[in-house]
């Protein structure tokens, strides 16, 4: 196999096909995560059928795509007149192959591209699995769809046919660094991990864009190529990426506009505010379906107690950010990031997208801690109080009554804490023990790309996290 990291995902896939049992799971996540690569590469392209979903496509279209589908696997008669028939025939064609010894594999690739408007796909696929698909224990059924929220309505968490029949859901993710290094070292791309951190935040860990770096080229010719030339592949992705993912795009594409411009978490009631519209009951479940397609997270901000509502929503996706910090307006240099290079812009974003990536690699970061095997929770904190709303934006909470208050940095050499530094991270550190009311013990904790300086000001500092270790 040529799979990529994936080590859990490839552990539930044996295990699932090794069961014995009829199994029907649905792998999902956002476009280009590469849910039909760990599909086809686990099982090795030996599937009893194996059917995509045209995007875009009418209902003719996908209907026409089922039925060569079927053609591969000895049907000879006319196109189905509805997905019932054509499900019927499916398991017509596939009762005579079921073994004792061999498991029968099916696959439908982008399952919601066939719901078309009133075809009862979903009725008709639903029909199929209870009636025939669950009761025979040689099938093994996996659904694809990048289309997130459509998969998980209909269904993981369906209240029809299909309600509580789903035996197991994969939810595909980015890449972590670690994964995202050895994506690049399987292309001879040899980059050191500062340049692989650059790259992770102009593209997040998504093996689709990885895989458009050449080998050769530096961090800076790659984002120049990718998005500022004139036939650049990925400046045009955005709105693609939005539009496979949700029916009506516009509002969520709104929505991360809004974010973009919060370098903070923000309240529900303050996009509410900024988008400008009576809250008609769509926003939370805009916000809820963002939060499933792993674009933004909700976290909860530490007060004298921890309240369900005083959450917090902020931009996590690394291609998002980039596209909403740099490409919102035309650009007419082609090589718009080799000579923009430690501008205050690109310093700002740079800093921002480093706490974006600590924030994706809190396992990594408990790790490095030696606090794995600890019970934690981790969260942010406001002042309520402080004149300048002093906020930290990692805080972890431990078992053994400890709290480790996380000050992120990013620096292309060490971090030097000054005089100044110093006293406003006490201060901060004070404000904090005396608005929560926290009796925990209070570990001050840096996490930077190349560690602390040692000065007379470093001291208060009592652990450290490297670049490094988020490659864990």
């Amino acid at each position: 196999m040529k799979i990529i990291g994936r080590k859990e995902e490839i552990r539930q896939l044996q295990a699932f096909y090794e069961s014995g049992k009829s199994e029907f799971i649905a792998v999902y996540g956002r476009r280009r995560i590469g849910k039909t690569f760990l599909i086809d590469e686990f099982f090795n392209y030996t599937y009893s059928f194996s059917v995509s979903g045209v995007l875009d496509g009418s209902h003719a279209e996908q209907m026409l795509a089922f039925t060569q589908a079927l053609r591969k696997i000895g049907y000879q008669g006319k196109t189905p007149d509805s997905w019932m028939e054509a499900f019927f025939i499916l398991s017509e064609l596939l009762e005579p192959t079921l073994s004792d010894d061999r498991r029968c594999i099916i696959f439908i690739d982008e399952l919601p591209c066939f719901d078309t408007p009133r075809t009862g796909f979903v009725q008709a696929f639903s029909h199929f699995w209870n009636t025939w698909g669950q009761k025979h224990p040689q099938v093994l059924l996996i659904v694809c769809g990048s289309a997130t929220t459509w998969m998980i309505k209909n269904i993981i968490d369906s209240h029809g046919g299909l309600h509580n029949r789903i035996t197991h859901e994969i939810h595909l993710r980015p890449f972590t660094l670690n994964e995202t290094e050895a994506m690049l070292q399987s292309m001879e791309i040899h980059w050191d991990r500062l340049s692989i951190l650059h790259i992770y935040m102009v593209m997040g860990g998504v093996p689709y864009y990885l895989s458009l770096l050449q080998k050769g080229e530096s961090v800076a010719q790659a984002i120049d190529r990718l998005y500022f030339s004139a036939n650049a592949n990925l400046q045009s992705e955005y709105k693609r990426l939005f539009s496979s993912l949700f029916k009506e795009p516009e509002p969520y594409l709104e929505i991360m506009r809004i974010l973009s411009t919060f370098k903070k978490g923000v309240t529900r009631e303050e996009i509410i505010k900024a988008f400008g519209k009576t809250d008609n009951g769509h926003i939370s479940e805009y916000l809820q379906n963002l939060i499933k397609c792993d674009f933004i997270r909700y976290y909860f901000v530490k007060t004298k107690k921890i309240k369900k509502t005083n959450g917090l929503y902020q931009l996590t996706d690394f291609f998002t950010i980039f596209h909403n910090t740099f490409l919102t307006k035309p650009i007419n240099d082609e090589h718009y990031w080799s000579h923009n290079l430690q501008t205050p812009l690109m310093n700002t974003w740079l800093g921002l997208s480093f706490e974006r990536v600590c924030m994706a690699h809190i396992p990594q970061i408990k790790k490095s801690l030696g606090i794995d095997r600890i019970g934690t929770e981790y969260y942010s904190w406001r002042s309520k109080e402080s004149e300048n709303g002093a906020q930290i934006d990692l805080l972890i909470e431990r078992a053994d009554r400890v709290i480790n208050l996380c000050e992120i940095k990013y620096s292309a050499t060490p971090y030097t804490i000054d005089k100044a530094e110093d006293l406003k991270l006490r201060i901060r550190q004070g404000d904090f023990v005396a608005e929560t009311g926290t009796k925990h013990a209070i570990f001050p904790t840096l996490i930077s790309t190349y560690g602390i300086r040692s000065n007379p000001y470093s001291g208060n500092i009592q652990a450290e996290v490297t670049l490094d270790d988020l490659f864990l």
